[in-house]
């Protein structure tokens, strides 16, 4: 019987590994979204994918300067 001592002991050691490592990647998205359209406030992890928003979505305008 020791072997099903070990095991049980074994799931109870990965269900709180696995539960520790899981979770809401909600905040970790919020901080690397740095960048917001403004036209169509889609957010956008830098400047250069900001320009190439704006050449893809909107080739009419002018993309805003990096000061803002």
């Amino acid at each position: 019987m020791t072997r099903g001592k070990q095991k049980i002991e074994a799931q109870r050691k990965n269900a709180e590994k696995n539960q520790k490592s899981k979770g809401s990647q909600f905040e970790a998205r919020a901080v690397a979204l740095k960048v917001t359209c403004p036209i169509c406030k889609v957010q956008l992890a830098n400047e250069n994918q900001l320009n190439d928003h704006y050449s893809s979505k909107h080739p009419k305008e002018k993309p805003p300067s990096n000061s803002g």
